[in-house]
């Protein structure tokens, strides 16, 4: 215990010692989450002034806009003024914050991309049913699930975490406070509750990801089964887009926190993380607005 000191913060760390770097990536990220705040912003007000939107489906994308608002908001604008102030300190108790918002918010959006699949499998393999199966009642007791789930791993993951002792090195290998950055740090090697911790979310995300292919898989062989091109390319729209971001997002997380820590600072460790921190958030409002001709019909009407 000689050896212990008491971490009051951490370095957070770059994508560039070079000022003119951290300057452009500063630029880069302000883009990127202006893009992501209004496309969130404008699909949430969309579909919450829109009686024609007022579906299970949108009901869910509405939530998955929140989500994403508020995990992109978690991470990005302190990493920008990161940047611009050239101080990449954070105080321990922001990291705690950080921590656990991002896992909360993570989990949730992996929980409630779980539950659109199911919609979108109601829908198309079950479509009479629909209505019955996918009522007002149950899709706010789905999304109410996997917001509460989402805290419940937040709490878990940030309390595990922290109860690790942490000596005198506080440089974390990341733009934003995460598990694997802060393991690598901490000063023991015994962490059972965070190993608990870890497997439980690992076997959940496992269930999450046999019963997206179980859905996708149920519907690919419903539409094959459409006599009619028009009839397969609607159905084909509207779950491909969902497929694409849930299989980035996925992989991209399970590849940033199974990997072995590294003993040196890797670029590859920020590069997963901005692709499931930062890219599907920016990229799920614009997928969904350009390639949806209800949000398009929505945004014409309330454009004019």
């Amino acid at each position: 215990m000689a050896n212990l000191t008491m971490v009051t913060g951490f370095l957070l760390m770059g994508f560039s010692n070079i000022w003119e770097l951290q300057v452009l990536h500063a630029m880069l990220f302000l883009l990127i989450y202006l893009m992501a705040l209004l496309g969130n912003l404008l699909i949430f007000t969309l579909i919450s002034l829109d009686e024609h939107l007022h579906s299970p489906m949108y009901f869910f994308l509405k939530n998955l806009s929140f989500l994403d608002f508020c995990l992109i908001s978690t991470t990005v604008p302190k990493s920008i003024a990161n940047s611009l102030s050239h101080s990449y300190f954070i105080s321990l108790l922001e990291c705690i914050v950080q921590l656990f918002l991002v896992i909360s918010f993570a989990s949730s959006e992996l929980f409630l991309l779980t539950m659109m699949s199911y919609d979108r499998y109601v829908a198309i393999c079950q479509p009479l049913n629909y209505e019955v199966i996918m009522n007002k009642g149950a899709c706010v007791k789905m999304a109410a699930a996997s917001w509460l789930t989402g805290g419940l791993f937040g709490v878990l993951y940030t309390v595990s975490t922290f109860s690790l002792p942490f000596c005198s090195a506080n440089e974390i290998h990341q733009f934003f406070c995460d598990v694997p950055s802060l393991l690598r740090i901490s000063c023991s090697d015994t962490h059972i509750a965070l190993d608990v911790t870890v497997a439980i979310g690992f076997s959940l995300g496992i269930l999450c990801c046999i019963s997206i292919i179980i859905s996708y898989g149920s519907i690919l062989s419903t539409v094959l089964k459409i006599p009619t091109l028009e009839g397969r390319s609607k159905a084909f729209s509207t779950c491909l887009p969902h497929l694409f971001v849930l299989t980035l997002f996925i992989t991209t997380a399970a590849m940033s926190y199974l990997s072995p820590p590294l003993d040196t600072d890797s670029i590859l460790d920020l590069l997963l993380s901005v692709f499931y921190i930062v890219v599907p958030p920016t990229l799920n409002p614009v997928i969904y607005c350009l390639r949806n001709k209800d949000v398009k019909t929505a945004l014409k009407k309330l454009i004019a």
